[in-house]
C-alpha cells in the first residue's frame, strides 16, 4: 500500500476502516497548507489526525518514470468558461509535487495593500507577524537564498542554504544593481540534503529528476507517518455537515461509495477551485466563497545579448529583479517581478558564435481580485470556473514593466528586446476563500479561522486577500504554520 516506485507512506488506511470513526482532526488534502499545518500541529497535540486525500500516491520515481505528477487528470475535475487553464496537482503532496520551488517571501507592503495605495485589502496578518514563520518554513524546505535580500524583505534568520550560482547577466546586474537584483531564493537545493540531491539545471523542475526540489515526499513524511495520522487516498470530500455554526462531519466518495467521519476541528486545504465547492455544495457558503479565483499575470521575452554568453548557472531561474516590486505606483498598477532565466526556452540562437547570447526573462504581475472571476458549483458537484480575464490593473503593470527594461537592462550588452508572449498561466490558484478582519469583506480570519464556522479552517493560497508579486507557496506554508501555533494556544487536544 501507497508504494509505486519505492518510496512508503506507512500511515495509510482503507475507507472503510475509518468509515464512521470521530477524528481530533479531519484534513481534507495533503498539499502546502495542509503539510505545513500538520507539521506545527504535530508538535503539540495527542488526538488523532485523518487526512483524506482525493489522489493517489505516486511516488517520485513513479512521476519520472511516467512523466506526469498525478494519476489524475486535472481538467476532469473541474469545468470553465474559458480556455485559461488552471494548473494544479491532485495527489498526496498536491502542490509540492508540480511546483517550481520558486521562494521568495511576500515583501512588508504587499501585506498593507489598501492602507498604504488605497486599493484592494490589507491582510489581517503583519510582514512582521509572519517573519518567524517564514524562517521557520524555508528552514523546512532547505531553501537557498541570497543575503542581500534583508534590505528589501527584512528576516531574522539567515537563508539555510547558501544562493546559487547565478549566470553572467545575473552577476552583472547584481554588481551595477545591488540593491534591486538578487540571487533568486529556491527551495531547489544547492547543497544536497539527506532527502535531496542537489539542482542540476536541467530546466525539468516539474518532475525535478535529482528529486533536488522539495516535496512533501521529500520533506514532510516524518509528518504523514507519525502515529497520530491516518491517511486514506483516492477519496473526494464532497460536502460537510454542521449544526449550530460547528461542523460536525465530512462526507466523502471513493471507489463509488459514501462515507463520512466526525471531527472536533476540519481542516480545508482542497485549492482554491475545490475548498469553496466543497463548502458550496455542503450549503455552507456565503457571497464571497469563490469569489475573486486570480493569479499573477506576466509575460516572456527574450533579451538577444551582445558578446555575453548565458546559462551558466546552477539552477533554472537564477536572478529575481524587484526594480518595480513596489512603490505609489501601486495605487495604479499592478507591481511586478522580472525573472531572469538559466534555461533556452525559445532555443539557442542560430547565429554563428552567438548561440547562448540570449537572455529569457519573465515579467510577472500582481493581479487584483474580481469577484467575477469566481468559482460556483456545477449540477455534477463539481466546480465551474467563470473567468473574466485579467484586470486593467495587472495590465498596465504589465506594461509598465516592459516600458522600463531599457533602463533596467543599461548594465547589460542588449542587441534587442523581443516581446515573446503573454504568459497563458502562473499554476498559482488563489483567493477564493479570502482572510481578513472584517467578516463582512472576508471568508476567514488571520488565523485561518472561518468566521462563522470556527471550529473550520482553511490553508492554502485560497485565503490570500491580495495576490501580492511573488510566488504564492512559501507564503502559504509561513501562514499554516502560523495558523496551527494559534490554533493548539487556544485549544488542548
Amino acid at each position: 500500500m501507497g508504494i509505486k516506485g519505492g518510496v512508503m507512506l506507512k500511515n495509510l488506511a482503507q475507507p472503510e476502516t475509518v468509515n464512521s470513526q470521530h477524528y481530533d482532526f479531519v484534513v481534507v488534502g495533503s498539499g502546502f497548507g495542509s503539510g505545513f499545518f500538520l507539521s506545527k500541529l504535530l508538535e503539540t497535540i495527542t488526538g488523532r489526525v485523518l487526512v483524506i486525500e482525493r489522489g493517489d500516491y505516486n511516488a517520485h520515481s513513479w512521476q519520472v518514470n511516467e512523466n506526469r505528477n498525478s494519476s489524475i487528470d486535472r481538467a476532469t475535475t473541474y469545468h470553465s468558461d474559458s480556455d485559461k487553464p488552471w494548473n494544479f496537482t491532485i495527489g498526496f503532496g498536491g502542490g509540492t509535487n508540480c511546483w517550481f520551488a520558486q521562494s521568495p517571501r511576500f515583501l512588508p507592503n504587499d501585506f498593507r495593500l489598501k492602507s498604504k495605495y488605497g486599493v484592494g485589502q490589507d491582510w489581517p496578518v503583519s510582514y512582521d507577524e509572519l517573519e518567524p514563520y517564514y524562517c521557520d518554513a524555508e528552514t523546512i524546505m532547505s531553501v537557498s537564498g541570497d543575503p542581500d535580500m534583508h534590505g528589501i524583505a527584512p528576516r531574522s534568520k539567515p537563508f539555510p542554504q547558501p544562493p546559487h550560482h547565478p549566470s553572467t547577466p545575473d552577476q552583472v546586474m547584481k554588481a551595477a544593481r545591488p540593491d534591486t537584483h538578487f540571487i533568486i531564493p529556491t527551495a531547489r537545493a544547492r547543497v544536497a540534503t539527506e532527502g535531496r540531491g542537489p539542482c542540476c539545471a536541467s530546466l525539468r523542475c516539474m518532475i525535478c529528476p535529482a528529486d533536488a526540489k522539495f516535496t512533501a515526499q521529500n520533506g514532510l513524511m516524518d509528518v504523514y507517518n507519525d502515529h497520530r495520522v491516518t491517511v486514506i487516498l483516492n477519496s473526494r470530500v464532497t460536502s460537510f455537515d454542521s449544526t449550530n455554526n460547528t461542523v460536525k462531519s465530512a462526507s466523502f466518495e471513493s471507489a463509488g461509495k459514501t462515507f463520512s467521519v466526525t471531527g472536533d476541528v476540519f481542516v480545508l486545504g482542497a485549492n482554491a477551485i475545490h475548498s469553496p465547492a466543497i463548502m458550496q455544495a455542503s450549503g455552507m457558503a456565503d457571497a464571497l466563497t469563490g469569489a475573486g479565483l486570480n493569479e499573477t499575470y506576466g509575460a516572456d521575452l527574450e533579451i538577444l545579448l551582445d558578446g555575453m554568453e548565458n546559462f551558466d548557472g546552477s539552477t533554472i531561474t537564477t536572478g529575481l529583479d524587484y526594480s518595480f516590486a513596489d512603490g505609489d505606483f501601486r495605487a495604479d498598477r499592478g507591481a511586478a517581478l522580472i525573472y531572469f532565466e538559466n534555461r533556452w526556452k525559445f532555443g539557442l540562437r542560430t547565429e554563428r558564435s552567438k548561440w547562448r547570447q540570449t537572455l529569457p526573462i519573465s515579467i510577472v504581475v500582481e493581479e487584483m481580485l474580481e469577484d467575477g472571476n469566481r468559482v460556483e458549483l456545477g449540477e455534477n458537484g463539481e466546480p465551474i470556473v467563470h473567468f473574466m480575464g485579467a484586470s486593467d490593473y495587472a495590465k498596465k503593470g504589465l506594461q509598465a514593466a516592459i516600458d522600463g527594461l531599457d533602463e533596467i537592462l543599461q548594465p547589460l550588452p542588449v542587441e534587442e528586446v523581443v516581446f515573446r508572449r503573454i504568459r497563458r498561466t502562473e499554476s498559482h490558484l488563489q483567493s477564493t476563500m479570502r482572510m481578513g478582519s472584517d467578516p463582512a469583506s472576508s471568508v476567514v480570519d488571520g488565523d485561518l479561522i472561518h468566521h462563522k464556522y470556527r471550529n473550520l479552517i482553511v490553508v492554502g493560497s485560497s485565503v490570500f486577500p491580495t495576490c501580492g508579486t511573488g510566488n504564492p507557496s512559501l507564503t502559504v506554508a509561513a501562514l499554516s504554520l502560523r495558523a496551527a501555533e494559534k490554533l493548539t494556544a487556544k485549544v488542548t487536544i
